[in-house]
């Protein structure tokens, strides 16, 4: 069992974490929060909402940064923004103008062409938070956002999880990071085992 049975509710506008070693049950507690991952028992709601019967209107108020690396390989950082824009039925046009605004917010502007397979991990990181906020979402889910990251890479998504909560984006956050949790978070549960 990943989840043991854990509770919890996340108040609008904070920023909520699951602080816990690797293996610990954060990344399946947040796949069944995304309606990725299908509950063996209990439930879960957000916005108000059943997990297990409103995963579109769930998932359309969502943006999410997954721990692994999904971006597309084949496609620049503007192409990467634009493509995914389409799952959430954003117009082309102001899928482009989205696309812009996060580029400019996350400082890629010179690497706007520049092919996703080219960029170093920092950068990738950093254009895929920048791609969770492309349908301006009620609620960011982080999974481990700063894992592996230098430094300079790291303050830089902590700057911009601030900036999330200055603006009133409800933002949940999973880390193993004692001193990202301290930072960051308003409240949060250690889990471990599966359990809080």
């Amino acid at each position: 069992e990943a989840v043991r049975g854990i509770d919890f509710h996340i108040e609008s506008g904070e920023c909520f974490g699951l602080l816990g070693p690797n293996g610990a049950g954060k990344t399946t507690t947040v796949r069944m929060l995304c309606c990725v991952l299908p509950l063996t028992s209990g439930s879960i709601s957000v916005f108000g909402l059943d997990a297990g019967r409103n995963p579109r209107e769930i998932k359309a108020r969502l943006g999410v940064c997954p721990q692994e690396n999904n971006l597309d390989p084949d496609f620049g950082v503007r192409q990467n923004l634009i493509v995914f824009s389409r799952y959430f039925d954003i117009p082309k046009a102001l899928a482009s103008m989205r696309a812009d605004e996060v580029i400019k917010r996350f400082r890629l502007e010179d690497k706007a062409g520049v092919c996703v397979e080219d960029l170093s991990g920092g950068l990738k990181r950093r254009l895929m938070v920048a791609r969770c906020l492309i349908n301006k979402p009620d609620m960011v889910i982080l999974d481990e956002p700063t894992a592996g990251l230098d430094p300079q890479s790291k303050h830089q998504i902590w700057d911009e999880v601030k900036a999330m909560k200055d603006a009133g984006v409800t933002v949940l956050l999973t880390t193993h990071n004692m001193e990202e949790a301290q930072l960051l978070c308003d409240r949060l549960i250690i889990v471990d085992t599966g359990r809080i």
